[in-house]
């Protein structure tokens, strides 16, 4: 199985932690909607396995229309094999939803929502320069319940000023909302954003490692009590209602990255488009892929599969490196994994090497120590 990922490059604004390529003009957008068909026309053969899940990320995919996710749709199905049911995501922000768009989702092909809601707390949205509102993420999601029926929602931890108490009313004010499945992510300092400048310049505090590591572990507590799984670091969903698209970009299954600044990976080369709407757009227009690519060394595929299967709930199946890797490799990881297991950070059972909760938040790092600096 394998999946499309589409990337949507426009939001009505720019939100101040947010260094992800978009634009907040409009203007190309059909142009833009017309170069993403024909990328899937000239990467159709790409991929020969079924088509499990499809993502519409972003930028705000929910500024699609219907009818320019059905050409989208309509190109999809002239190129690729889908497979019986595949996940269908579209993200959603919550000032983009209201009951004629999401009664015309509901009929798309479109099964599964994300709405960035991020905080129910006015003071967060503002210091993070989003959208909406606390009213309408509260309307949004009360919404999107009369239509879908598997949807997620995204909050941040971690932000300056932030306490536990607040902290936990954003999570139970999820849970009261019986959401099926919650992403939640640490808020992070990224280069050349607003945020960055802001706390360079004394406007807000900066980010405090051990607050966000203090809620995550007040998260991974109270989604366990309410019976969500926490199936990776950043992910809790109820049974039956893990995203199957972030399990494949975890598990490290193929995908296809359609759009500017969009990401591919196929096992073992890694590529990605040129991150500029017009250079995209101009570059597909000559039926010519705006792409570099990458092949990962065996090392590099190592460290990855050590990365990613870390956060995962299930952890890393010490044969499966064994059989991928080879046996010195299978005993260089066990070997750097001893001082982890002593510490109570990583426990060995039934064949599977994986985090504690002790250890959950510390997990990349906790990978980085069982790296190879060099493969043969």
């Amino acid at each position: 199985m394998a999946g499309i990922y589409i990337h949507i490059p426009f939001c009505k604004q720019a939100c101040h932690y947010c260094d992800f390529h978009f634009s907040t003009s409009t203007k190309k957008k059909t142009q833009l909607i017309n170069a993403i068909c024909d990328e899937l026309a000239l990467r159709k053969n790409e991929l020969q396995l079924p088509i499990e899940t499809i993502y519409f990320g972003g930028g705000t995919p929910s500024l699609l229309t219907i009818e320019e996710l059905e050409q989208i749709f309509s190109t999809i199905d002239k190129c690729f094999t889908l497979s019986e049911n595949p996940e269908i995501t579209l993200e959603a922000n919550p000032d983009d939803l209201n009951e004629a768009y999401l009664q015309q989702l509901s009929n798309s092909r479109v099964n599964r929502l994300s709405i960035g809601v991020q905080s129910f707390f006015e003071q967060d949205l503002l210091m993070m320069n989003r959208a909406h509102n606390v009213r309408e993420a509260k309307e949004s999601i009360a919404m999107v319940q009369a239509y879908f029926e598997n949807f997620s929602i995204d909050l941040i931890y971690g932000i300056p000023e932030m306490s536990a108490e607040r902290w936990l009313e954003n999570i139970t004010m999820a849970l009261q909302f019986e959401v099926p499945h919650l992403s939640c992510y640490a808020l992070t300092v990224e280069p050349k954003t607003a945020l960055q400048r802001f706390i360079d310049k004394g406007l807000i505090p900066p980010v405090d490692d051990e607050l966000a590591q203090e809620h995550h572990k007040m998260l991974v507590e109270v989604m366990e009590a309410q019976g969500l799984i926490n199936y990776e670091f950043s992910n809790f969903g109820k049974p039956g209602f893990e995203s199957r698209n972030n399990q494949a970009y975890w598990t490290g299954k193929p995908y296809l990255g359609i759009g500017p600044s969009a990401h591919s990976f196929d096992g073992s080369i890694r590529s990605w488009n040129v991150s500029n709407n017009s250079l995209y757009i101009n570059s597909i227009e000559r039926k010519s892929l705006p792409i570099e690519r990458e092949t990962l060394t065996k090392k590099d595929q190592y460290n990855e599969y050590v990365m990613t299967r870390l956060r995962l709930a299930d952890g890393i199946q010490i044969e499966a490196v064994k059989d991928q890797f080879g046996v010195q490799v299978q005993e260089h990881l066990l070997a750097q994994s001893k001082s982890h297991i002593e510490q109570g950070r990583l426990i060995l059972e039934n064949g599977l090497l994986k985090v504690t909760k002790e250890g959950k938040f510390l997990s990349d790092g906790i990978a980085s120590d069982l790296f190879l600096l060099n493969l043969s």
